[in-house]
This record gives C-alpha cells, sequence and structure tokens, in this order.
C-alpha cells in the first residue's frame, strides 16, 4: 500500500473508516460465497462470466442483448414532498448508477452522448464504476473522466461493493463529492435541503448511517444515496425522506415483461428496480446505465432517471 495514498486516505476518511475499508479489500480475494449482507456473489465468480456469454451466444440472444446496452431508457421520476422548501419546487436530480465503465462496450461513449443534452441541478451517482471486484482502477478511472466532462456540477457519488476506496482521490480530483458516511447541504434562494451518502452496505459493511446522518436536523428534507437497497429499513427508520439506490440493474437478464431472473440483493422484489415506498420514505432503485458479469442486456434497458422534487399539495 502507498503509504501517501493511506496518509491521503486517512486525513479524507478518518484513520479508523480508511484502515477498516483497506483492510477488508486486502483480506483476501473476492470471495463467492459469505461475506457481505447475502451469501452469493456471482460478480466474484469469474469462471462462470465466460461460461454465461457463451451460453448466450448459442441461444442467439448475445448480440441482441449487447445491442440493447445501447439504448437508454430515460425515466422520469415525480417526488412530492409535503415539507420541502419552496425553492426546491422543481429541482432535478440526474442519478447514474452502476456504469461499470470499463466493460468492453461502447456503451459509456452512448451515455455520454445522451447526457450531455438534458437538463438538470445536481448529479447523484450510486455506485460501481469499475466491472471487476479486484485489480487495476485505470480503465474504470478512464471512462469516468470521460463522463465527468460531460457532467454539469454538483457531482455526489457513493461507492458500490465494485468499487476500492482507492478510487476516491481520483474522483474527487474529477469533481465528484463523495460522500462516505456523510452529508452535506444543498442550498437555493436561502433554503436548505440534506444529501448523504453511506459507503458500501452489500459487500464490505462499512456503511454508517447514524454517521451519515448525524448533521442533518430532524425536520430538514433528507436525501439518502446506498449503492444497494438492501439497508432500505435502516433508512426509513433513521428518517430520510428519500433514499437513491441501484446495484440490482433491474436484474438485467428478465424474463419476458421484465421478471428479474436475479437481483442479488436480499430484499424484497418490489425494491428490485423503480419506485417504491416504505413507511414515510419514498425510495428508488435505479436499474443502472451499466452491465455487470456480461455485456448484455435483455427485457432490461439501461436507465438514465431524472428525480424531480415537487411541494406536495395539501388537500382541504
Amino acid at each position: 500500500m502507498n503509504s501517501a495514498l493511506l496518509e491521503q486516505l486517512e486525513k479524507r476518511l478518518g484513520t479508523v473508516h480508511a484502515r477498516l475499508r483497506l483492510g477488508i479489500e486486502e483480506e483476501s480475494s473476492p470471495q463467492v460465497f459469505g461475506q457481505g449482507i447475502n451469501f452469493f456473489h456471482p460478480e466474484n465468480w469469474y469462471s462462470s462470466h465466460s461460461l454465461l456469454r457463451h451460453l448466450l451466444k448459442l441461444s442467439g440472444f448475445y448480440w441482441r442483448g449487447r445491442r440493447n446496452t445501447l439504448h437508454f431508457k430515460i425515466i422520469e421520476n415525480i417526488l412530492e414532498l409535503p415539507h420541502l422548501p419552496s425553492a426546491f419546487d422543481g429541482f432535478k436530480l440526474l442519478h447514474l448508477s452502476d456504469l461499470h465503465t470499463d466493460m468492453p462496450t461502447p456503451a459509456t461513449e452512448a451515455l455520454i452522448e445522451v447526457v450531455s443534452t438534458m437538463s438538470y441541478d445536481a448529479v447523484v451517482l450510486t455506485g460501481d464504476y469499475r466491472a471487476w471486484t479486484f485489480g487495476d482502477i485505470e480503465a474504470s478511472m478512464a471512462g469516468m473522466r470521460m463522463l465527468c466532462t460531460e457532467l454539469k456540477e454538483p457531482v455526489y457519488a457513493v461507492l458500490g461493493n465494485h468499487d476500492t476506496i482507492r478510487m476516491v482521490p481520483e474522483l474527487e480530483e474529477m469533481g465528484i463529492r463523495m460522500l462516505l458516511n456523510e452529508s452535506v447541504v444543498l442550498q437555493r434562494d436561502g433554503q436548505e435541503i440534506h444529501l448523504a451518502g453511506i459507503d458500501d452496505a452489500h459487500y464490505y459493511r462499512v456503511d454508517n448511517i447514524e454517521k451519515a446522518a448525524q448533521r442533518i436536523p430532524r425536520e430538514a428534507v433528507s436525501i439518502l444515496l446506498s449503492h444497494t437497497p438492501e439497508i432500505y429499513l435502516q433508512a426509513a427508520h433513521a428518517g430520510f425522506d428519500l433514499f437513491f439506490c441501484g446495484h440490482t440493474h433491474g436484474g438485467q437478464i428478465c424474463l419476458p415483461g421484465g421478471f428479474p431472473l436475479t437481483l442479488d440483493a436480499r430484499c424484497p422484489r418490489r425494491l428490485g428496480s423503480g419506485a417504491w415506498r416504505h413507511g414515510e420514505m419514498q425510495g428508488y432503485t435505479s436499474a443502472g446505465a451499466g452491465t455487470s458479469i456480461v455485456e448484455v442486456r435483455i427485457n432490461c434497458p439501461p436507465e438514465i432517471t431524472l428525480h424531480t422534487l415537487r411541494v406536495a399539495k395539501v388537500e382541504n
């Protein structure tokens, strides 16, 4: 471990968080079974990747599925909040997740072409910038640099289970404000809302919602970014109004009608993609813009989400 990088990470994250995340990353090779919230981690079963690709080619679905990765579905999600400050009525958040910018497809270039024409007030990224779960980060960071040239700031992000903590300095040099069990204040015309983010809860289990929420006033509108929907219960009981996440890819390879074969997440299937609610908290799980394991999408298009905040009308 480069001592200068370790010092930089400790200064940025705090000694305990930096050493905890690095220690888990370096303790052993990525595990297929055990570790994390769920027991099975198919993204770490590397011998299966080529097998799945071969089976898809034999079935005739591979090349169609690969073409599907270039056709993004733009989802407009309206979120009504009764106590939203009036200055944020109409505030738009561009939400991208599971970019996997080092996958061998032209999907990143296609994504950049689409988002470069979009209008929004801020960007939120919910993790997984790398395709593999170990090794070099150069290819994924090159893809992120390409994307960041077209994203309008401010940009906020969290890490996913494919990401290493070593990415943080480079991502922040690109203008991305990483939220690692932290929160920031978004201000507009003298009014404010709060945006928090947690480190990966799925595999590394280094999330800390209490720390992320500690500076947020109880009565304030608050949004939590998480890579995975699996900690939705904790987020709801912590009092967050909105919860944005990804990780599931919406299944990526689905049966007709969009029914996912697997979500790789230990949570109710209703949280697998799209809008949902738990108690007073509104949630949204992005189907993701990229691909994982194999570079195809079947009955599950890549997604770009535009969340619009609105003041809820109070009925008399």
